[in-house]
């Protein structure tokens, strides 16, 4: 019952089988019953996802993935499962779809960083969730999940085909789709194991901001950012991800007295624009800071 109450907070609409919100809960008690019954038996078996393709600016399409409600309830109760195993590990600047933690909270970081670190590396992973590696990500849930049973319906859901409009149904190797509710955690630690981590690990000097796969490295300089892109693009690739190379770019984010020239000055971030503004010192000088 309580992870119906999550589901119906956040809406969505209805997967393959068309039923809404407002049609499951028309015999709540007994779709409940339903899904516990089958989920305590071990033979509960995910239906296909609803592939819906959703226009981006750039003309291209981003596929979203949406269970049935019945399935959404499901993936919450897993989630609320597995929540208190792995949340407490996450990075401190990983904001994305954790408790009391927000994007608001990751651009006020990033806008006190631009104040301090002149260069940033603005990182953008070509289709994340999409291609997110099922056994890497299972080795990373070995690690904190113990209840085998919560195991074993994450891995029925990654192998769970995508629905065209037609009927047709699509396997599916790779990727965890948008739209899911167990997907927001589990790309949360793959990015925590392929990324945060990592950077704990071996660049603990560059501070970063990481709102799921929206990223942002703080550099001293033009030289070190250079090096920590190539560092992560080399990272990625042996977790089986790709940098977008004409949406990955070094940004110069201050003027000073110098006036250092660079082309690219201003990058976006949670759809926040970050550029420079004029300011003026007490002795009269215009400066462009952000």
């Amino acid at each position: 019952m309580e992870a119906y109450k999550r589901v119906k907070a956040n809406r969505g609409t209805s997967g393959i089988d068309d039923v809404t919100i407002a049609d499951f809960e028309s015999d709540l008690k007994g779709n409940l019953y339903k899904i516990w019954n089958r989920m305590c038996s071990g033979s509960y078996l995910p239906p296909a996802v609803k592939l819906v393709e959703i226009p981006k600016s750039n003309g291209g399409k981003r596929p979203l993935g949406i269970p049935t409600v019945g399935d959404r309830v499901a993936q919450m109760v897993v989630v609320m499962t597995i929540e208190p195993e792995i949340e407490p590990h996450f990075h401190e600047d990983s904001y994305a779809y954790r408790p009391k933690k927000s994007a608001l909270d990751a651009v006020e970081k990033a806008k006190d960083r631009c104040y301090t670190f002149h260069w940033v590396l603005d990182l953008d992973i070509k289709g994340f969730f999409d291609n997110i590696d099922h056994e890497l990500l299972i080795r990373a849930l070995e690690r904190h999940v113990k209840c085998k049973w919560a195991m074993m319906y994450i891995k029925r859901w990654l192998s769970v085909p995508y629905q065209l409009k037609d009927g047709t149904q699509v396997e599916r190797t790779k990727g965890v789709p948008q739209g899911s509710v167990v997907g927001p955690i589990l790309a949360n630690l793959f990015l925590h194991y392929t990324f945060d981590e990592w950077m704990r690990r071996n660049h603990s000097n560059i501070s970063f901001e990481r709102y799921a796969d929206d990223t942002i490295c703080h550099c001293v300089s033009q030289k070190q950012a250079e090096f920590i892109h190539r560092a992560i693009k080399k990272r990625f690739a042996e977790c089986k991800l790709e940098l977008n190379e004409e949406k990955t770019k070094i940004v110069y984010c201050k003027r000073n007295h110098r006036n250092i020239e660079y082309e690219c000055i201003q990058f976006d971030f949670l759809g926040y624009t970050f550029r420079p503004r004029r300011s003026i010192d007490t002795h009269g000088e215009v400066f462009l800071n952000f």
